[in-house]
């Protein structure tokens, strides 16, 4: 470790904060994972800053969702956004492209199929009848993107929509390279309740409270229906509360039931058509 950390004096601004999230998360004894998933990335650049200052590591879950400036949180307007955080050092993964809800299983004869409702993209809204292979396709069309994106190849792994997954859903994702990512009961950090019936306060006293190592944390880049945001009132008191604790961050990289299936199954991605760049 001694080694790693002299070889990144050795580097620049970015990639040395970049390495230095890497050694912290060598040497993260108690961790828990801050993960966020997509949203309409208003408190994105704020979550950013905070996550450099604090320098804490996360895994960002992405899916090409409309955003409140820009072209959706995938597109052009946000790629600078995107690049910045991998020179940082983060991780990667799918959360499907149209942001798409697992409803029902389905069995059309010996054919297994997925009942889907986008939130997203042309058919957000929609219900519709997916086989695996067209769900594995939008999980693979998202980390796609993020490898354009970020330069950098996703992690072999995926959030579903809401969490709402079925045995057989995340069987068929592995089948295509995908290992299913939830989180902890009290990793919910509850950014996507009603502010008016859960206060930040309130939100950040339960997590304080509840929150062990070993945690997933799940929260979002930004969730239309909050009226009160979480993560300016939230987000760095509790990344200091956490670290009063002697707990730590670190990536899904790391997670011991993730870190063998990250490691020997990388995604082999191709390089997306010019339409998508």
């Amino acid at each position: 470790m001694r080694h790693a950390i002299e070889w990144c004096r050795g580097l620049l601004v970015g990639p040395f904060w970049a390495c230095s999230l890497s050694a912290l998360a060598a040497t993260c004894e108690k961790p828990v994972y801050l993960t966020f998933d997509t949203g309409h990335m208003g408190v994105a650049p704020l979550i950013a800053e905070v996550l450099q200052r604090q320098q804490v590591p996360v895994t960002f879950f992405a899916a090409h969702e409309k955003t409140r400036e820009g072209d959706g949180t995938l597109g052009q307007h946000w790629a600078p956004w995107w690049r910045a955080r991998a020179a940082e050092g983060h991780a990667f993964a799918s959360h499907t492209w149209d942001h798409a809800y697992w409803r029902a299983d389905l069995q059309e004869g010996e054919v297994l199929k997925f009942r889907i409702r986008p939130s997203a993209g042309d058919q957000a809204g929609q219900t519709l009848s997916w086989t695996a292979a067209q769900y594995c396709d939008n999980l693979r069309q998202a980390a796609q993107r993020l490898q354009a994106l970020t330069g950098q190849a996703p992690l072999p792994l995926f959030r579903a929509p809401g969490g709402k997954t079925s045995p057989r859903l995340i069987e068929a994702a592995r089948q295509c390279g995908f290992a299913h990512v939830g989180w902890s009961d009290a990793g919910f950090l509850g950014d996507e309740l009603s502010s008016a019936t859960h206060p930040n306060a309130q939100l950040l006293q339960k997590a304080l409270k509840n929150i062990r190592a070993g945690d997933i944390l799940m929260a979002h880049l930004g969730i239309w229906s909050r009226q009160d945001p979480w993560a300016p009132a939230v987000l760095e008191p509790l990344i200091v509360g956490l670290k009063a604790r002697g707990l730590c961050f670190a990536t899904l990289r790391e997670h011991p039931a993730y870190r063998d299936w990250v490691r020997q199954r990388p995604l082999a991605l191709p390089v997306l058509p010019d339409s998508r760049q």
